[in-house]
């Protein structure tokens, strides 16, 4: 039995319910973690997945999920209670005996990062391993649904980034969703971080193939339009942070500014361009 959190999907990737459906499609046993029981959990019960309700910072929801369950997929989205939901995950999966927890964590998780939400997933990071549930940290660039929600919601690529040679890393959700059916399913063992960054894109190329223009914003007018379109303080405080950290590394070079080669090692293909992703929405 394999436990899959964020498996009703959801605007910010939908890493989970991805990753429900590549394992049902491999006739494995997924258990699907889901918040509330609507009708997207209708959907997951018909293709075949057991469905448990509940919420991931709660230990009495968390534990009885993770009966039988030997590997496990944690993911969380951009708002309040990640390391709530990691403690909670953790301890339940030691308890359990979980062999292996593959969780979605941030392309520069560390101590020193420069959002607080980057801080949180080392934190929850360092959780998981003191675990010893043989977690392996899938540290992923920005999805290229991030950058859809703000051409969806302005008709441009509004952000606060500077010129348009600013460089940004990129990933399609569905890569990281397939690098992290191939870890859950691999018995081999694995490194504890895996990097995916799929694409590197200036801000003028990500909105050409968004087809949108691009439109440098003022931070302070991002900020207060950010609050329309995502509803959520924590989510605009951790883009805030990261766009401000694109702009000032501008069109210069960086450690992390590399296509990783696990995409296609763990995945089995090449990385899927912005392009390719910008098509499958038209």
């Amino acid at each position: 039995m394999i436990l899959v959190t964020g498996a009703a999907g959801g605007p910010q990737g939908g890493t989970g319910r991805q990753v429900v459906e590549q394992l049902l499609r491999r006739d494995q046993s997924v258990r699907a973690f889901v918040h509330a029981d609507d009708e997207r959990a209708g959907e997951l019960r018909k293709l075949g997945a057991d469905v448990v309700v509940g919420d991931l910072r709660e230990i009495r929801d968390v534990r009885p999920a993770m009966r039988g369950v030997r590997r496990a997929y944690f993911t969380y989205p951009v708002t309040a209670g990640l390391l709530d939901a990691t403690g909670a995950f953790a301890a339940a999966a030691r308890e359990e005996g979980v062999e292996r927890v593959v969780e979605v964590s941030q392309l520069d998780a560390s101590p020193e990062a420069g959002t607080p939400r980057m801080r949180r997933h080392w934190l929850s990071e360092q959780v998981f391993d003191w675990a010893g549930v043989g977690a392996v940290h899938l540290r992923a660039a920005v999805f290229f649904e991030n950058l859809a929600v703000v051409a969806d919601a302005y008709g441009e690529l509004a952000l606060p980034l500077g010129p348009p040679d600013t460089l940004i890393p990129l990933v399609a959700a569905s890569d990281v969703a397939r690098v992290g059916a191939g870890l859950l399913l691999d018995p081999a063992p694995a490194d504890p971080v895996c990097l995916l960054t799929g694409q590197m894109a200036t801000a003028g190329e990500a909105a050409d193939a968004l087809g949108v223009p691009y439109a440098d914003l003022p931070p302070e007018e991002w900020e207060r339009r950010a609050h329309d379109v995502y509803g959520d303080p924590y989510a605009v405080e951790h883009l805030t942070h990261l766009w401000a950290i694109f702009r000032f590394i501008g069109s210069n070079d960086h450690p992390l500014y590399r296509v990783t080669e696990n995409i296609e090692r763990v995945g089995g293909r090449r990385p899927v361009t912005l392009r390719e992703f910008a098509a499958t929405r038209d």
